[in-house]
């Protein structure tokens, strides 16, 4: 439904909320005057923008997390933890509630009850205004994005995720591969497999904090650990009596086409880094709109960053960085050059597409659980 027909199903009280929210001028016990007066307010695309222009941050993230969920309906509780997960932790010791966020959004018209017998304790965001909010946060964002000139030497990795998968494969099926007493392979194995993909990394070394992206994480080097959650989850390898072994299903897949494959990791990723990353797929939506053409990170991280919320001892630039940005360039999403300006990203045509996927399969990417 769209707001003119949530004002209609509205009772008069909550019409009055609105319209006192607007300061808008009009007769408290016409229904009619109310409606129209409310319609015209918001109907104002300036007055639209400077709403969203002075909302604050936990306002963005919740707005933000609310036009990325698919679910049509939300029930208080649900409304609650998205909220909560809105909020970061200065927000809670300074006296923030979910559920003030949520009167205020309620007041603003912005969240409705449902109108029938089976929704009217369920809440919903009015249609054509879930589309107004995404154009208006789309030309905040990209107005601040400086843009540069193609670099001089830049990094594309193609498909190369999906041909390094195959490779791993391949490496598992022709040798015997011991596994140490936590299920991890001894580092010469990793070195070995490292120098038989496109694609090296250096080994994790032991220092440091590894968790939160995957059950391999803390064993891998980010790359290679995605590749590896991404087989055993599958069932594409087996660990079993102190070894890694190909199963059936592996072998099936050594013959896979290419762009179906990278479809596959791409939508993986999404469930893998939810748990740390909650709202992982607007980012991802965010950056395919804002780096169409060759864009500074710096400007990048600077429009796109406060969305972001810090995970234990990730930073909001480190997540970006490192678990978005190089995991988008990994799955062939974007290129990354260096430029005078600094460091330069623009999107591929295959980037952009799957980003643009995001905003309609957000709500259906829930987190990956292992078996034990």
């Amino acid at each position: 439904m769209n707001l003119a027909d949530m004002l209609t199903f509205a009772d008069i009280g909550q019409l009055n909320r609105i319209a006192d929210y607007y300061q808008c001028e009009c007769k408290p016990n016409s229904k009619h005057e109310l409606i129209q007066s409310i319609l015209t307010t918001l109907g104002s695309r300036p007055f639209f923008e400077q709403q969203v222009r002075e909302l604050n941050q936990v306002d963005l993230r919740f707005l933000n997390n609310l036009l990325f969920d698919t679910r049509q309906y939300f029930g208080m509780e649900e409304l609650v933890a998205i909220a909560r997960q809105s909020m970061d932790k200065k927000d809670s010791e300074a006296g923030a509630s979910p559920r003030d966020l949520i009167v205020r959004f309620t007041k603003s018209g912005w969240l409705f009850n449902g109108t029938t017998q089976q929704t009217r304790y369920l809440y919903q965001v009015p249609q054509d205004l879930q589309l107004r909010f995404r154009d208006v946060l789309a030309t905040h964002l990209k107005a601040g994005i400086a843009q540069t000139s193609e670099p001089p030497v830049y990094r594309d990795e193609y498909h190369l995720l999906a041909d390094d998968l195959r490779l791993f494969l391949q490496f598992v099926q022709q040798h015997e591969i011991a596994l140490n007493a936590e299920g991890m392979m001894y580092r010469r194995s990793q070195q070995q497999i490292m120098e038989h993909l496109h694609v090296s990394e250096a080994l994790v070394g032991k220092a440091g904090w590894r968790f939160g992206y995957g059950r391999s994480f803390k064993d891998y080097p980010d790359r290679f650990a995605f590749i590896y959650d991404y087989a055993f989850h599958h069932r594409l390898v087996r660990e079993e009596q102190g070894t890694l072994k190909l199963s059936p299903l592996g072998e099936d897949k050594l013959g896979a086409e290419k762009t179906a494959e990278m479809i596959q990791l791409f939508r993986f990723w999404l469930r893998l880094y939810k748990g740390a990353i909650p709202n992982l797929s607007s980012i991802v939506y965010w950056t395919g709109e804002c780096a169409a053409g060759w864009s500074t990170a710096e400007s990048l991280f600077r429009q796109i960053g406060p969305y972001i919320q810090p995970f234990y001892y990730d930073t909001a630039e480190t997540i970006y960085d490192n678990r978005i940005l190089k995991m988008m360039l990994h799955l062939g999403m974007l290129r990354i050059g260096e430029h005078a300006d600094g460091r330069t990203v623009q999107m591929t045509a295959w980037g952009s597409r799957l980003a643009s996927s995001c905003r309609s399969l957000s709500g259906d990417i829930t987190p990956v659980m292992f078996d034990k």
